[in-house]
This record gives C-alpha cells, structure tokens and sequence, in this order.
C-alpha cells in the first residue's frame, strides 16, 4: 500500500498540472482572441434583446455583410453600438422609406432578421456611397435604432469595429 502512495500522488500532481495547462490556454484564447459584451437597448431585435450577454470575435476580424458588429464607445457617437452590416467600403445603399425596401448596388436585400420595414429617416441623404475604410450598419429594429442613417453615427470607420458578434451568452432564447 505504501509502494502505491507515491505513484497516486505523482498521477495527481500530472493530472492537475494538466488542467491546470488546459485552463491557462483557454484563459489567454479568451483574452485574446474572445471579447465579452452586453446589448444596451431594443435597435436589434427580434435578432438580440436587451441586456444579452454576447461574445465577440475580435482578431484579424473583417467585416462582411450580414453581420453583427460591435462599434467602439470612442467613435463619434460616443457610446458603444451594436448594429449589422448592411454595407461595405464602395457600395451604394439605398433606401426606399414609403416601401421599407434597402437596396445595395442596386440589389434588394432580403432582410428577414428586421423587425419591420425601414420607414425611419434619418438626416443622411440617400443614395448613399460607403467611403473607403469603412461600412454602412442598420439596426435590426430599424424603427427604433440610431445608426448610419443619422449623421451623429455615419458610416463606421472599419477600425472602431471591436468585433464581430459570435455568439450570446445570456439569455440564450434563440440564436445568432
């Protein structure tokens, strides 16, 4: 019995060395690499509600369009946004506020993640062209979202983009 006291002792000290390992790898892929987050307000919903929790991915990330960015509190609206990318640098958008309809180069989007069609104006006159560097993002809940239909938000300058929204955390009633 006393010869097999060392061996479990030596198995558990590997075996926690291990986890131990395995923790500070997923610790410093989470720092990283993942970016937590929460949604304040009611602009993306049916898509996210407020007061989720979501993750982001935050790391060589490129905006395409369709997805769910989070924009930086120190852009020009001052406070973190989160809002989908309807546009990137080069297209032109589109919106027709009697019809509710967004187009992008002409194309319509087919949008069934909105609320309700666009009728929100902003002051930004349309058609618009996306700058250089930089992306046109909507709300899901166009009616109720400030984005890049008002000057105060704009088109969002690619590098004021935190990252892209993976997954949500809490509550977890459907997906995204």
């Amino acid at each position: 019995m006393d010869d097999q006291t060392p061996t479990i002792r030596h198995s558990l000290q590997e075996w926690m060395e291990s986890v131990a390992q395995a923790l500070a790898v997923l610790l410093a892929i989470f720092l990283l690499f993942i970016q937590p987050a929460n949604v304040s307000g009611e602009s993306m919903l049916p898509t996210l509600q407020d007061g989720d929790k979501i993750l982001l991915r935050n790391v060589l990330y490129t905006p395409s369009r369709g997805d769910i960015v989070v924009v930086d509190s120190y852009s020009a609206y001052q406070k973190a946004l989160v809002k989908r990318v309807i546009a990137l640098a080069g297209d032109t958008v589109d919106i027709d506020f009697e019809s509710g309809s967004v187009r992008v180069n002409g194309e319509l989007l087919k949008e069934d993640y909105i609320l309700e069609p666009t009728h929100l104006e902003g002051d930004v006159t349309f058609p618009l062209t996306v700058p250089q560097g930089c992306v046109f993002v909507m709300g899901d809940n166009r009616n109720a979202s400030l984005d890049s239909r008002s000057s105060s938000v704009g088109c969002i300058d690619c590098r004021d983009i935190t990252g892209e929204v993976f997954f949500r955390l809490l509550p977890r009633t459907g997906g995204v």
